[in-house]
């Protein structure tokens, strides 16, 4: 059969790896068009994968905030609650839960004559640097109140 195989068997003609010429050797070795794409592509891909995953954070950060701030309104404005309780409850719930998410959670309770209210602040975990994305949630509501029947 040699160098070449039968047009029948819808084969094409083979070459030898010295039948190239070395002009034509030389630039397939220098072709760097795809490693100068490649070197500015990286980093921009893992920017924006690094941005996902920051937002991603962020959220979870703001609704551990709201979820705090929610479970502790409800445990003020109840029928005897107190701003003690509503502390105690996002403080707990902010240690099991929001831990390593929300950094430096700080919760402010104020309970009124008629409402309660309620304020998370904070910051998300960050994993880009130098950015720094604060969380805030508030929740507030009115006081249970005891009202006697007709």
């Amino acid at each position: 059969m040699g160098d070449y195989a039968p047009a029948a068997w819808g084969l094409t003609p083979r070459a030898h790896p010295g039948s190239l010429s070395r002009k034509r050797r030389c630039r397939l070795g220098r072709d760097d068009r795809g490693s100068a794409e490649l070197v500015v592509a990286t980093p921009l891909l893992l920017l924006l994968i690094l941005g996902v995953i920051q937002f991603a954070l962020y959220e979870h950060a703001s609704e551990v905030a709201q979820t705090s701030a929610a479970q502790a309104v409800a445990a003020t404005r109840v029928l005897g609650g107190t701003t003690t309780s509503g502390q105690n409850e996002a403080e707990s719930l902010l240690s099991s839960v929001g831990r390593g998410v929300l950094i430096n959670p700080v919760v402010s309770v104020s309970r009124g004559a008629s409402t309660a209210a309620v304020t998370v602040t904070g910051s998300a975990e960050g994993i880009i640097p130098l950015l720094h994305l604060a969380v805030s949630a508030t929740s507030s509501g009115p006081l249970e109140r005891f009202v006697s029947g007709p």
